[in-house]
């Protein structure tokens, strides 16, 4: 099997089978973790231990979050819990003066966060709400929700009005197209506020109460009306006691409503929310979001036994694959009438979700964004808001499932006749432009590699974008000149980059980390070779003090000829028997073979303790991946535990044809995705001699629609997808040793996942297995405790099982 290494440029309770549930087994580890001789030039580098690397954060620091730039575009704000201290805190940074200082909230307010230039909106939750704020256009007026109420701010005199004061909770405020007035969400209905007036004034008619019915008069009682009719005529001219209009009192004053008629209200059922409203720019309609929960769907519950009252009680999770919770409708009501319109997508009874809208700079047209309930069609919609009818201006269509990047980062440009898109139907994501006449369409970047974020300059003349053209494990910030499509590469710190252009565009704060760097905050000016200054140091000298590994990105070719990354832990002596572990990432659609500091810092930090250990690590970056494409994303389209493993058993495969790994001593371990790929690696190949699957899905059919749905489809419906991707299926290929570590409280792949599994390995006579429970623990892990107990005994799993 060819191989291409590219050299990165810089320097709790066990149980155990088949007694389950009942049995508890007390297994005390009283030993530590015993580190592989050293040679004696390294003796005195410190020795890592679990009890130090399992507290993750809080044994090598917390990385600032959360940047944003303030208005005058010479300061930065982030979060940041500086070492030694205890908790996280607001900093900020001066382009005169990097040094990050300690700023009150109070202090803000005399210089505020600019937001997103382009988007205009900004989120900085530090406390149990956080705060959500828009500029108006002129970046003059600043408008500010919290903890329910709506404020506005006056950047010419720094002063703060509040405009609402009310026990109902406003949310989704912004100003108007008009800029004269601001619209807001409050208990199902939006309303406009004048800034100048004050005059508030309802825009819909949304009601909870039930509604009234026409009575229905029988023929008996029509006879009897008649009879009335027929006897009383005077009482019938001049009115009945009781009545509407009886013995009204006139009005001392003119009408004074300029309308005379009030809006036909919208029922709103028990199981229907209003989500989210806009008014259009001429304030005549209203677009809205519907959501409505389908009667009669199951939500898993999740038993939650460690409680505070002593009792045990139940956690609602997420329903089953085969259940759809809920459905969305996007609505148009007349704010005069409250005449609704539903809009029409042109998909007949076809279930279509709708994603966002966005109007035109001069505030004539409307961009409509939204996909199929089955995920195979993404479109882009040109919309009429007077009728509800839609033109289709791009539709991405994929016979597995539209990905995130299949059809998103949608913009207008200034002249309103033409909109930018990111798609991925070329086979990567790519930056698009469209006239919305459909006349002209041109690809504005092209090649093998991704872009995932693009956004306009502020004179509308260029577009600065983020790739991993460089390298498929690299982000970098590009300006494009849209006419020549020329590309200046803008930043070059090898690594994964998160940009923040301050509203000036003359500088970008980064968040930058490096595969053995955790993240840290750098300033640089947007100039020809201009170099990046770090800001902050993050990481305890406890974890400097250790010579944490740089692994390699190895490339190698999978049976079926595509090129795999990965990457590689090599001991510097390894252990007599040449054991290896492939380290299996999760999600799925997640890339860890990059370099920059893992989403699993942990597990980072245990492959470097297994590498001193003597073990070789790979982690690989199998089919389903992000980072590599369409094809990629998609090889796992109906059979999860296919082209992904066999990536991780090719993997394997690698490391035993070029490193000389001994072909008995393979282990492997991950977590949810990467605990149901473990499961399959040990059900369906005999390559691996041990493995711990943590948290893992068994059978897909009780998992989440929303991730399930795109790769599967329904089960009901394609049943053969399910039974060939799940591992509960194959567990009678058990021959190796096998761990399960999984958390009772786990909302996201449940604990009965596991509890199934291990009814299926009972019944089926299997040995050489056993679970590990954790009662207090969710998906992800947040006691120390319960992270070192679960590694201890992966450690002595492959110590026992990989070195005989």
């Amino acid at each position: 099997m060819k191989s291409k290494i590219l050299k990165s440029p810089r320097p709790n309770l066990v149980f155990r089978q088949p007694v389950f549930l009942l049995l508890v087994l007390v297994a005390v580890f009283n030993s530590m973790v015993v580190m592989a001789q050293e040679p004696a030039a390294e003796k005195s580098r410190p020795a890592l231990v679990l009890e130090k690397i399992m507290a993750g954060p809080e044994f090598y620091g917390t990385s600032p979050s959360s940047p944003t730039w303030a208005i005058d575009g010479q300061t930065i704000y982030f979060q940041w819990k500086k070492p030694g201290e205890k908790n996280a805190e607001i900093y900020a940074v001066s382009l005169s003066d990097l040094k990050p200082t300690k700023i009150s909230r109070e202090q803000i307010l005399n210089n505020p966060p600019a937001g997103n230039s382009l988007r205009g909106r900004g989120a900085f939750g530090f406390g149990r709400f956080g705060s959500q704020w828009q500029w108006d256009r002129s970046r003059k007026k600043l408008l500010i929700t919290q903890n329910g109420d709506i404020f506005l701010y006056d950047l010419a005199t720094r002063k703060v009005k509040q405009l609402t004061i009310t026990d109902e909770r406003e949310s989704g405020a912004n100003f108007t197209f008009d800029q004269k007035k601001i619209y807001f969400l409050s208990k199902d209905n939006l309303y406009l506020l004048g800034l100048s007036d004050g005059q508030l004034q309802q825009l819909t008619s949304f009601r909870r109460e039930e509604q009234p019915q026409p009575k229905k008069t029988t023929e008996t009682e029509k006879w009897y009306e008649n009879q009335q009719k027929e006897l009383f005529k005077e009482i019938f001219r001049i009115g009945f006691e009781g009545q509407p209009g009886f013995r009204r009192v006139q009005d001392l004053f003119p009408n004074l409503s300029p309308s005379a008629t009030r809006r036909k209200p919208f029922y709103l059922s028990e199981n229907q929310r209003v989500l989210m409203a806009e008014p259009s720019p001429d304030e005549k309609y209203v677009l809205f979001i519907l959501s409505e929960e389908i009667p009669g769907t199951k939500i898993a519950e999740v038993a939650n036994y460690v409680t505070r009252s002593g009792y045990t009680e139940t956690i609602p999770s997420h329903p089953k694959a085969a259940e759809n919770s809920e459905i969305y409708k996007l609505g148009i009501m007349n704010s005069q009438t409250g005449e609704v319109c539903w809009v029409d997508y042109g998909q007949g009874e076809r279930q279509v979700n709708p994603h966002q809208w966005l109007w035109s700079p001069d505030g004539q047209k409307c961009l409509l964004a939204g996909e199929s309930e089955d995920r195979k069609d993404a479109w882009l919609w040109l919309l009429d808001i007077t009728t509800g009818k839609t033109t289709v201006l791009e539709n991405v269509h994929d016979e597995a499932w539209v990905g995130p990047l299949g059809l998103t980062n949608i913009f207008w440009w200034p002249d309103s006749r033409q909109v930018s898109y990111i798609s991925e139907k070329s086979g990567y994501a790519q930056l698009y432009k469209l006239s919305i006449d459909g006349k002209e369409q041109q690809a504005l970047t092209s090649g093998r590699y991704e872009v995932t974020e693009a956004f306009l300059s502020s004179d509308g003349r260029k577009i600065f974008l983020v790739s991993n053209e460089v390298h498929p494990g690299e982000r970098q910030l590009y300006l494009l000149d849209p006419v020549s499509h020329k590309k200046s590469q803008l930043t070059r710190l090898t690594g994964m980059n998160e940009f923040y252009l301050s509203p000036d565009e003359k500088m970008v704060a980064i968040i930058h980390s490096y595969s053995n760097v955790p993240p840290e905050l750098y300033l640089q000016a947007l100039q020809a070779q201009a170099k990046p200054q770090q800001v902050t140091l993050s990481t305890t000298e406890e974890f400097r003090a250790y010579p944490w590994y740089d692994p390699e990105i190895v490339t190698f070719k999978a049976r079926d000829g595509v090129e795999i990354y990965a990457r590689l832990f090599k001991p510097d002596q390894p252990h007599p028997n040449h054991p290896a572990v492939i380290f299996i990432h999760g999600a799925g659609y997640l890339q860890d073979a990059h370099k920059g500091w893992s989403t699993y810092d942990r597990e980072y930090m245990f492959d470097n303790l297994l590498r001193d250990n003597g073990y070789f690590v790979l982690d690989v970056d199998y089919r389903g991946s992000s980072g590599y494409g369409r094809d990629f994303r998609t090889g796992i389209y109906r059979h999860m535990g296919g082209k992904d493993l066999d990536d991780v058993v090719d993997g394997a495969r690698f490391l035993v044809e070029n490193y000389q790994v001994n072909p008995a001593a393979i282990g492997c371990y991950g977590g949810s995705y990467g605990g149901f790929l473990t499961l399959m690696a040990m059900f369906k190949t005999e390559i691996f001699k041990a493995g711990a699957a943590l948290r893992p899905v068994t059978d897909w059919a009780h998992y989440h629609p929303g991730y399930t749905v795109d790769i599967l489809n329904l089960p009901q419906k394609d049943p053969e997808a399910y039974k060939q991707s799940s591992p509960i299926y194959f567990a009678d290929g058990l021959k190796g040793s096998l761990l399960i570590c999984h958390g009772i409280v786990d909302t996201n792949v449940n604990f009965q996942d596991t509890v199934r599994l291990v009814q299926r390995l009972i019944e089926l006579g299997k040995q050489n297995w056993e679970v590990a429970i954790y009662p207090v623990e969710n998906h992800s892990f947040r006691a120390t405790s319960s992270w070192v107990d679960e590694y201890r005994r992966i450690f002595k799993l492959f110590e026992t099982n990989l070195k005989k």
